[in-house]
């Protein structure tokens, strides 16, 4: 059966015509735009596509903040018979976007007035590109540049002049394996790579995605990470559309800075009944929550931190555990939420139920806090080169800890290193078959060889299935410590552990290549340092300081060894013997980061590599050396 996006969207269109699609501000208030009003701005804009020269399987790129325009651009594409190449506005560096846009071969670009200064600055570079249509007004367009309402205007003639059958004949010949979009990875291991996707697995993503959640057309979700990203695209507006839901984007401000400042205003404005989420923002969120708490008072923060805890203690590690003897706490929460809980959720519009957090995984802790206070945020799973929803917790069942349930249908199985199947409980790399598996890498059938072979996608991820029927990720498959005896572990949970229990470190990537002991490089926060040494008379500028600064790293790493408060988390085998305190943070700019807020670790050993070796120098191994206080 024929299932492509533009039939997803003229069904919703015909059963929610008056309903709100899209939510906007540009001025003082969010403006509404009924499913209607979205389909014949979609048409007149994917009829001035077509009378522009665009043919069917051209490529074209986006690239703006969240908006209206966003979406409308990306259904007008798909009426004109496009692929849309999304692109982030992290992208700074022209070599990220120049690669892309080369890549993709793309024809034709849309580009809002903020990110048009990127595009100016490459297209001497760019022949193929035949038009730059520009989402806003501007005083002055260069050669191949054209304003979108020009576009939309070419559109109306194009209708007049042409039954609305034959403008419909493009986007109704488009199958459910034609190409929809091609999204660029941003890697954690190397270049970037061109996963395609098509109409059909856009598609089956919603309803697999579905199978998780329970939305109806009276719900709102406010977006709040950038459109190009793939939970971003499904969950937060292709799900909504398909049930006839309300989508609003955040208000775009001059500045990238602006913009992340509109969102706890734009979140009150919306009232969304979920918001998808990523770590970073999440603990954002959580520290804004305990600033307002502490400006109340001493006695308003312990109340606080008790109903907090008294809650955690009653919620456990979520639903999928009875509650047992602690169900006689429930009316004690109760009367917290009421005092106390729900004031805070006022802050979040009052009508929030949940968050859903992809990307990275989100640490234990930070769940039970949202949990707690009345909105969990409920881990979810997937990758783009699968659309990117595979699992997630939800109101019906969550384990923290959990990756959720599997989206159905789906055929899930833990392999080890040669493929093999492993049973129930044991970890492996999680492979899955489904609709929703990409058709490929964008003119790389190398990489794709590697990743889809008979119809399974091989994520790289590092996972198990659980006896309660959940799924547990556990980090990446190939970013494994290596000891010297050829057991692995995965870093990433030791790694998150140690940047939330220390002030002091803000990142931290573990390294163990087959050696007698583990290192670790670490990104210092300079400003806790800084005050931890003023309180000693200390400071960053002489040689004790530096030195006191390495062992107050030190002290707090060892929270995790034998004696520490957190003795029992990990196996002492993997924690650092010894450490490299470098001289800059991870960034997008120095590629250390990538656009999800994920380290790049292969950049950074690459980066670090002679930092690595010296730490297994009888040298490097005692903290205080030379390198280390130099990074200071």
């Amino acid at each position: 059966m024929k299932k492509t996006i533009i039939d997803l969207f003229e069904n919703s269109v015909k059963l929610y015509p008056n309903n709100t699609f899209l939510l906007e501000k540009t001025g003082k208030e969010f403006e509404p735009t009924t499913y209607t009003q979205v389909k014949e701005q979609v048409y007149t804009l994917g009829a001035g596509l077509q009378a522009l020269g665009v043919k069917k399987g051209d490529t074209m790129a986006l690239l703006s903040e969240g908006r209206n325009m966003w979406v409308i651009g990306e259904l007008s594409m798909f009426y004109a018979g496009a692929i849309n190449v999304p692109l982030s506005i992290k992208l700074e560096e022209s070599n990220d976007l120049l690669f892309r846009l080369e890549h993709a071969l793309v024809k034709y670009i849309m580009v809002s007035k903020q990110q048009l200064g990127k595009i100016r600055l490459i297209i001497d570079k760019l022949p193929l590109i035949e038009k730059v249509i520009v989402l806003d007004r501007i005083d002055s367009y260069q050669e191949k540049e054209i304003y979108v309402g020009d576009v939309a205007e070419m559109g109306e003639e194009f209708l007049k002049n042409h039954t609305v059958e034959e403008f419909l004949s493009v986007p109704n010949s488009i199958q459910n394996d034609d190409y929809a979009t091609i999204t660029y990875t941003s890697g954690t291991t190397a270049d970037p790579k061109g996963v395609i996707l098509t109409h059909r697995n856009y598609t089956a993503n919603v309803e697999q995605a579905l199978t998780l959640v329970d939305i109806d057309q009276t719900w709102r979700t406010l977006i709040i990470l950038p459109l190009d990203h793939c939970f971003a695209h499904v969950v937060g507006f292709y799900i909504m559309m398909s049930q006839g839901a309300t989508a609003a984007t955040v208000q775009v401000g001059r500045t990238p800075m602006e913009t992340l400042k509109n969102i706890p205003q734009n979140i009150k404005e919306v009232k969304p009944h979920f918001i998808l989420s990523v770590p970073s923002l999440a603990k954002t969120f959580k520290k804004n929550i305990e600033n307002g708490i502490k400006a109340k008072g001493p006695k308003v923060v312990k109340m606080f931190n008790q109903a907090v805890a008294i809650s955690q203690l009653y919620h456990g590690n979520g639903n999928a555990e009875s509650k047992g003897w602690r169900i006689i706490l429930k009316p004690l929460v109760a009367l917290y939420d009421k005092i106390l809980f729900s004031k805070v959720r006022e802050n979040f519009g009052g009508e929030l139920r949940f968050f859903i957090g992809g990307g990275a995984l989100l640490d234990k802790d930070l769940q039970k806090f949202y949990c707690a206070i009345g909105i969990p945020m409920f881990q979810g799973y997937g990758l783009s080169e699968a659309t990117p929803v595979l699992s997630s917790n939800g109101p019906k069942r969550h384990r923290f800890g959990s990756s959720g349930i599997l989206v159905k249908p789906l055929e899930l199985k833990i392999c080890d290193a040669d493929g093999n199947a492993l049973p129930v409980g044991e970890k492996g790399e999680i492979v899955v078959k489904g609709e929703n598996v990409m058709a490929g890498y964008w003119r790389n059938p190398e990489a794709t060889a590697q990743t889809v072979r008979d119809g399974y996608l091989y994520t790289g991820d590092l996972g198990y299935m659980g006896k309660d029927g959940l799924l547990y990720v556990l980090g990446r498959f190939k970013s494994l410590l290596i000891a010297s005896d050829g057991e692995k572990y995965s870093p990433e949970g030791i790694e998150e552990a140690v940047v939330e229990h220390s002030s002091f470190i803000d990142n931290i990537i573990l390294y163990n290549n087959q050696s007698a002991y583990t290192t670790a490089l670490i990104v210092p926060n300079k400003e806790k340092l800084a005050a931890y040494l003023k309180e000693q008379g200390l400071s960053l500028k002489d040689e004790d300081g530096k030195k006191a600064a390495i062992k107050g790293i030190r002290e707090q790493l060892a929270k995790f060894e034998k004696g520490g408060e957190l003795e029992t988390m990990f196996p002492h085998r993997w924690l650092p013997s010894t450490f490299a305190v470098l001289p800059e943070p991870f960034t997008e700019q120095n590629g250390m980061i990538n656009s999800t807020m994920k380290v790049v670790r292969g950049k950074v050993e690459k980066a670090y590599a002679n930092r690595i070796d010296h730490m297994y120098t009888p040298e490097g191994k005692n903290i205080y050396n030379q390198m280390n206080i130099d990074s200071l």
